[in-house]
């Protein structure tokens, strides 16, 4: 049977250490902006950013001119030096913006014996990943509700600083309800065991203007299967509240399918808003959900007419 690990409790109400354990995050964001630099060096491949043809000023490429082009778009000095005609091409210049959140909460302080990380540290670890390798491929990136987008250089350093210096998002378990631009790509990592309706009202909100969202759900294995047998004490760290159970094993089949049917309805919600749900579990390697996050990012940004 698997054990948990919370971090130490420093007060009489249940999840109150572990929710000041867990936003104690200056001593690890050195450590942790390493790891995500790790991470970041690995995405090879990455995204190429704002690099594509559109209406922009910054010269990007010559191509082969298309007939049917008009003339006037005809790089004549170009051309003169080859026996084809050459169009002088332009960087895509989109003010458009990557936004990033990242939970705080009590729950996200959880780590079993089978997890790599507690879950906050894994958080921070992809996003500030996500943020380094969106940047260099010449995105900007912002923490909704904190920060405006940026596209500077050291850009883990600069959002682990504004988390850092920023207490009072640990009880909040969702983003803001803060509307982003048509064109804007929001990223939410957290564990989402928030109520559906819940989930369901902050993704309207952020896209009630067109905008695309990624959700990434941290899961601690040992959430997902409850391998857990006898009685058992069961804690909210969020709400303080406690519930001993004594069959275990029986109570943890209605447990795992309350999971699934939680992770069904989300998975119906990115369905209907045009979102992605991605599910990284902390027993495997930060990399897995970076790149994938990542892919669909770019996915959503140039994969489609209006992205």
């Amino acid at each position: 049977m698997a054990r948990t690990q919370v971090l130490p409790r420093e007060s009489r109400r249940p999840g109150r250490g572990e929710t000041a354990a867990a936003l104690a995050l200056a001593d690890r964001m050195p450590r942790l902006i390493l790891e995500a630099r790790r991470v970041a060096a690995s995405l090879s491949n990455g995204v190429h950013g704002r690099r594509r043809a559109g209406p922009g000023e910054s010269f990007w490429q010559f191509r082969p001119f298309v007939t049917g082009e008009a003339a006037g778009r005809i790089d004549w000095r170009r051309s003169g030096r080859d026996d084809r005609l050459f169009v002088r091409e332009r960087e895509w210049e989109t003010p458009h913006a990557v936004w990033l959140w990242i939970d705080r909460s009590a729950s996200m302080a959880y780590r079993s014996d089978l997890a790599g990380a507690p879950k906050i540290e894994r958080a921070f670890v992809i996003g500030l990943a996500l943020a380094d390798t969106l940047v260099e491929g010449g995105e900007r990136v912002g923490l909704l509700g904190l920060k405006s987008p940026t596209a500077a250089r050291g850009i883990a350093e600069t959002l682990a600083e504004t988390y850092s210096t920023h207490a009072g998002g640990e009880d909040e378990d969702l983003p803001p309800a803060q509307p982003v631009g048509r064109f804007d790509e929001v990223i939410v990592v957290g564990d989402l065991l928030a109520s559906v309706p819940d989930i369901t009202a902050r993704v309207e909100a952020i896209s009630s203007r067109g905008a695309r969202g990624h959700l990434l759900m941290i899961v601690d294995p040992v959430e997902e299967t409850f391998p857990f047998g006898g009685q058992a004490v069961l804690e909210d760290l969020e709400a303080g509240l406690s519930l001993r159970i004594g069959d275990a094993v029986s109570w943890g089949r209605s447990y795992r399918d309350r999971i699934a049917a939680h992770r069904g309805a989300i998975e119906d919600l990115v369905r209907r808003r045009g979102w992605t749900l991605t599910i990284h579990h902390t027993d495997r390697l930060a990399s897995e959900a970076a790149l994938r996050v990542l892919t669909l990012v770019s996915a959503a940004r140039f994969g489609t007419a209006d992205h």
